[in-house]
C-alpha cells in the first residue's frame, strides 16, 4: 500500500515536518480529501513559514496597544481629577513628599488596569479551553482568525472612546468583547497547536522556539515604535495601526495558512464535551497513556508545574526591571531603559540560536536545565546590581534564559495524543495568563515589602524558586533514561 492510500485511510495521522514544513504548499493537495475547500486556503505560497506571521502580527498589536492604553487611562483620569503634574525625570531621593492628587491618579489607573485585565482573563479562561478542544475537531484556522477579529474590535471600541471622550468604563466593555472571542491567549494556543501538528518529535522543540522568538522580536519592535509615535502624534494613529495589524493577521491566516487537521463539519463549538476533554487530559494523562499510565500522568502534571513556575518568575520579574533601574542607585533615564528593554528581549533570539546549537550535543531536558542556569545566574547578578555595567552584565548572562520555555511546551506536546494538541495548548495558554496575574501580584507586593533590607531581594528569591523546575526536569530525564535502559536490557 503506498503513502497516498495510507493517508486516505488514516487522515488523522499528524503530518511530518518534511511534508508540511514549507507551510503554504503542503503535499495534502495530492490527497483527495472530502472537505478540500475547508482544508486549503484560497492562496498558497512556497515560503517556509506557517503561523509565525500570525503570531508576530498579533503580538505586535498587543505590545503596541497595552502600554498606550495604560497611558491613555492615566491622562484621562488626570484630566478628570484636574491633575496637571508631570512625572519628574530625575532620580528622587525621597525627601519630597508625594503629591496626594498624583497618588490618587496612580491608584485609580492601577485599579482600572486591574479591572480590565481580570475581566478579559475571566472570560477568556472559559472560552479558550472551548476553542482549543473545538480546534482539534473543526481545524486550527478558525482559532487563528476569530480572536484576531476580537482584538480588532477591542481596538475599535478604544478608538470610539478616544474620539468621543467616553467614560473609561467602556475600555472594560471592549476588553470583555475581546475575551468572548478568546483574546490573545487563544491565538497562542492555536499557533502552538498548529506547529505541533505539522512538526515531528525531533524538530518540534526548535519550531516552538521560533514562535517564542517571534513573541520577543515583535514585543521589542512595538516597544520602540509605540512610545515615539505617541509623543509625536498622540493615541489615535497608533490605535488605527493596532486595528490594521489584527485584521492583517486574520487575513493572512485565512489566505495563506493551510489547515493542519481534517475538519469535521459536524463539530459543535458550544458543548460540554470540550470542557470534559480538559478533565480527561489531566485525569488520565492523555490518550497516549499506556502501561506506565500513572507515571505518564505524573510527568504531564510535573511539566505543567515547571511551566507555571518558570512563567510566573519570568513575568513577575519583568514587571520590576523598570522600577528597579529608575530609582537610586542606578537612576536610569529613558534612553538607558530603552537599551535595557532591548537587551532583555534579545534573549529570545540568543536563546533560539543557543537552543539550536545545544541540540547538537544535548537532549532537550538538559538544554532546559542550561537555560534555567543562565536565568538563575542573571537574576542573582540583578539582585546585587548597583551600577549600569553590572546591570548589563546580568542581561548578558541571561542570554539563554528563554530556552527553557519552548522545551517545556515541546515536552508537554509529546506527552499527549495528536488529537489533543488543541486542548493541551489551550490549557497551557490559560496557565500562561494566570502566571501573569500571579507573578505581577506577587512580585509587585514583594518589592516594596523588602526595600528596607535588600532592594534586589525579589530577583534573588526568583533565582531560588527556579531551582524547583531545574530539579524536576533533571530528575524526570534521569528516570526516563533508567526506564529506557531497563526496557532495552529486558528486550
Amino acid at each position: 500500500m503506498d503513502e497516498l492510500d495510507t493517508a486516505a485511510i488514516l487522515p488523522d495521522v499528524a503530518s511530518t515536518d518534511e511534508e508540511t514544513n514549507d507551510s503554504c504548499g503542503h503535499k495534502e493537495a495530492d490527497v483527495p480529501l472530502p472537505t478540500t475547500r475547508s482544508v486549503r486556503p484560497p492562496w498558497r505560497c512556497s515560503r517556509p513559514v506557517s503561523v509565525e506571521p500570525v503570531l508576530f502580527l498579533s503580538m505586535f498589536s498587543l505590545s503596541l496597544q497595552t502600554p498606550l492604553a495604560t497611558q491613555y487611562l492615566w491622562d484621562r483620569i488626570s484630566e478628570d481629577l484636574g491633575y496637571n503634574g508631570s512625572k519628574r525625570s530625575e532620580c528622587s531621593n525621597g525627601s519630597v513628599p508625594p503629591d496626594p492628587l498624583q497618588m490618587e491618579v496612580e491608584t485609580m489607573t492601577a485599579h482600572w488596569n486591574l479591572y480590565i485585565s481580570v475581566g478579559g482573563f475571566s472570560l477568556s479562561l472559559l472560552v479558550v479551553p472551548l476553542l482549543g478542544s473545538w480546534s482539534d475537531l473543526a481545524g486550527r484556522r478558525p482559532v487563528l482568525i476569530i480572536p484576531n477579529l476580537g482584538l480588532a474590535l477591542q481596538a475599535l471600541v478604544y478608538l470610539v472612546v478616544m474620539y468621543l471622550k467616553l467614560p473609561v468604563v467602556y475600555f472594560l466593555v471592549g476588553r470583555l468583547l475581546c475575551g468572548l472571542s478568546g483574546d490573545f491567549i487563544a491565538i497562542l494556543a492555536g499557533c502552538f497547536a498548529y506547529v505541533a501538528d505539522i512538526s515531528d518529535r525531533r524538530s518540534r522543540t526548535f519550531r516552538v522556539a521560533i514562535l517564542e522568538a517571534c513573541l520577543g522580536l515583535s514585543g521589542m519592535l512595538a516597544s520602540i515604535i509605540g512610545g515615539q509615535w505617541r509623543r509625536a502624534q498622540g493615541y489615535i494613529n497608533p490605535f488605527w495601526l493596532v486595528v490594521a495589524t489584527n485584521l492583517a493577521s486574520a487575513l493572512y491566516a485565512y489566505l495563506f495558512v493551510s489547515e493542519s487537521v481534517l475538519p469535521d463539519p459536524s463539530a459543535k463549538l458550544f458543548t460540554s464535551r470540550h470542557h470534559k476533554a480538559v478533565w480527561h487530559l489531566f485525569s488520565t494523562g492523555g490518550s497516549t497513556s499506556e502501561a506506565g499510565g500513572r507515571f505518564h500522568r505524573c510527568k504531564l502534571w510535573l511539566y505543567m508545574l515547571c511551566f507555571f513556575v518558570v512563567m510566573t518568575v519570568h513575568m513577575g520579574s519583568r514587571e520590576l526591571y523598570v522600577l528597579y533601574v529608575l530609582s537610586s542607585p542606578l537612576c536610569w533615564g529613558s534612553a538607558l531603559i530603552g537599551y535595557g528593554s532591548a537587551a532583555l528581549n534579545l534573549a529570545y533570539l540568543s536563546s533560539l540560536l543557543g537552543l539550536k546549537i545545544m541540540q547538537c550535543c544535548l537532549e532537550d531536558s538538559w538544554v532546559a536545565v542550561v537555560g534555567l542556569a543562565s536565568n538563575i545566574i542573571g537574576l542573582v547578578v540583578f539582585s546585587v546590581a548597583d551600577t549600569t555595567q553590572l546591570m548589563f552584565i546580568g542581561y548578558g548572562l541571561s542570554f539563554l534564559s528563554m530556552a527553557v520555555i519552548p522545551v517545556l511546551r515541546s515536552k508537554l506536546s509529546k506527552l499527549v495524543d495528536p488529537s489533543e494538541q488543541g486542548v493541551l495548548f489551550a490549557c497551557v495558554a490559560c496557565v500562561q495568563s494566570l502566571c501573569f496575574l500571579v507573578g505581577s501580584g506577587l512580585f509587585n507586593s514583594l518589592y516594596p515589602a523588602t526595600l528596607h533590607f535588600m532592594k534586589g531581594f525579589p530577583f534573588l528569591l526568583a533565582a531560588i524558586i527556579l531551582f524547583i523546575p531545574a530539579g524536576i526536569t533533571g530528575t524526570l530525564r534521569c528516570l526516563d533514561q533508567r526506564r529506557d535502559h531497563r526496557d532495552s536490557t529486558a528486550s
